[in-house]
């Protein structure tokens, strides 16, 4: 039998961020873009990295205003206005660039982000 052994950091309580708008933290040493997405069937929460790679890592992706293109949640960085995946943090109009990202849950009302050991998405900063 296998056991799950992955590290889960609880964040803060699901009612502290409000739904599409993104709130920044600094987990494990790292600045994070929290994002709350309520659904029909079932909330959930995206953590990106902060730094937008596109504007010379300037930490600004959780004030970006969230959209959705072709289905997909996005943020639009608030400088150059490029959009970033929230699933994964990859940038729409350059794949070639990304935010990094984080796994993210919501457990009894509480957000909590994957330790940065388990999943290195994530450049820490």
């Amino acid at each position: 039998m296998q056991t799950d052994t992955t590290v889960w950091t609880d964040v803060c309580d699901v009612s502290a961020l409000h739904p599409y708008a993104g709130v920044a933290a600094l987990i494990d040493d790292t600045q994070v873009a929290l994002f709350y997405v309520p659904g029909n069937n079932a909330d959930h929460v995206f953590a990106i990295g902060n730094h937008d790679p596109m504007a010379a890592n300037a930490a600004v992706l959780a004030s970006g205003i969230v959209a959705d293109i072709d289905g997909e949640p996005t943020v639009a960085s608030p400088l150059y206005k490029h959009h970033y995946r929230l699933r994964d943090g990859v940038c729409v109009e350059a794949p070639e660039h990304s935010a990094g990202s984080r796994p993210a849950r919501i457990v009894a009302g509480r957000v909590q982000l994957q330790s940065t050991a388990e999943c290195g998405d994530t450049e820490r900063r």
